[in-house]
């Protein structure tokens, strides 16, 4: 478009008209009602002749009895000659027999978009042209990421070490970097579940794997500790030291930590339970309690949710039902909480994919529910007398 050897500016131009027409009628409106308008030197005549301004551009469509285009003028005039070329062409009321308008858009400084190109160009050569020195720990470095990078694979979606299937115990980590580090050192039985919404595939491997849970002693390592013991069978967790990753870890960290692993049973939610030794024996007793009166009720009454258990089992789905035990609405465990508290609905029992918590028994309760239903009880302390609460096994 830009035919003229020093064109400076582009004056972007938009024209409506209220009937059909074409190219050529806005062009001769353009040339036909600014004549004279200017004097003689800014004639655009003229200035096509000395090829101080380019050659109109007009783009047009007509629909609906109505045309809509684009005006493009490439100028080589200067900035205050352009803006008042530019702002006689919002003089044009007609093209041909129809009433039009023209409204300036923009008028863009082709020096600055050069410019701009200029810059961005000679970033990339300076970045190009800096020759990068590499020391003997570099290489060094670099060469076993190189054979870590190769080790590492994934198992159906998730970053993982080679050995995940064929081992009998597994290390589930958080992200790609940890069975990175853990690969360095020669464990290769780990997978990440690279964040929250954990993947089903580790559920899965936990029903048939030994599972050690070994993530970041942080916050964001706390939350998806939370997530794994509520969809997973976890059998140990590793501890971490203090706001470390388990990423940057060194290996007497690593062997330390992995040395001292706790059965699950004993932490909450990844951390040592703090109440005093005197009431695990009470809640200890409440669950034991608790298991035998669900045992007592399998043998004397035929279970109600058997059907439903094995229809939600692996999906991290739960139902509520009606004292009927039909559906009324079926949701995500995750929100399994959230839908418990808002439903107005005539629910008479919960059942679902997940471990029985406090909060959830908490909640039933306060919504007047009959049954809770879950693959396993958690660490729920308080138990109301007015909940039955059964899990798959003694269901």
């Amino acid at each position: 478009m830009h035919d003229v050897d020093t064109t400076k500016y582009v004056i972007r131009a938009n024209i409506t008209a209220e009937g059909f027409v074409e190219k050529s009628d806005v062009v001769g409106a353009i040339f036909g009602q600014t004549e004279g308008l200017l004097g003689e030197e800014l004639d655009l005549r003229d200035l096509q002749k000395s090829s101080r301004i380019g050659r109109i551009e007009v783009n047009v469509e007509s629909k609906g009895g109505k045309s809509n285009g684009e005006i493009l003028i490439p100028s080589g005039l200067d900035k205050v000659e352009t803006t008042i070329l530019a702002a006689s062409l919002e003089t044009i009321d007609r093209v041909g027999p129809c009433i039009a308008n023209v409204e300036v858009e923009k008028i863009e400084d082709i020096r600055a978009t050069k410019r701009k190109r200029i810059t961005e160009r000679a970033k990339q050569l300076m970045h190009e042209a800096v020759e990068k020195s590499i020391d003997s720990d570099t290489m060094v470095n670099e060469v076993k990421q190189a054979v870590r990078m190769e080790e590492i694979t994934y198992y159906k979606g998730l970053p993982a070490g080679p050995n995940v299937e064929s081992s009998d115990a597994i290390l589930v980590v958080e992200g790609r970097a940890d069975v990175l580090n853990l690969l360095k050192y020669g464990i290769k039985n780990t997978i990440a579940v690279e964040g929250t919404n954990i993947s089903p595939v580790i559920n899965k491997l936990s029903k048939r794997k030994t599972v050690t849970a070994f993530v970041d002693g942080d916050r964001g390592g706390d939350l998806i500790l939370k997530e794994l013991l509520q969809i997973a069978d976890v059998d140990y967790i590793a501890a971490t030291p203090e706001e470390r990753s388990v990423e940057d870890m060194t290996y007497k960290e690593i062997t330390k930590a992995l040395h001292n692993k706790t059965p699950v049973e004993q932490q909450e939610y990844g951390k040592e339970k703090k109440e005093p030794e005197k009431e695990l024996p009470r809640v200890i007793q409440r669950k034991k309690t608790k298991a035998a009166t669900a045992k007592e009720e399998k043998e004397t009454t035929p279970n109600p949710f058997k059907t439903h258990l094995e229809e939600l089992e692996g999906t991290f789905k739960a139902r509520l039902l009606d004292k009927e035990k039909k559906i009324l609405k079926e949701t995500t465990v995750r929100d399994l909480a959230k839908e418990l508290k808002e439903t107005t609905e005539n629910a008479n029992c919960v059942v679902f994919d997940g471990v029985i918590t406090q909060r959830i028994v908490d909640i039933a309760k306060e919504k007047a529910l009959e049954y809770v239903v879950g693959i396993k009880i958690g660490d729920v302390v308080k138990m109301p007398t007015s909940l039955k609460v059964l899990t798959s096994e003694s269901a």
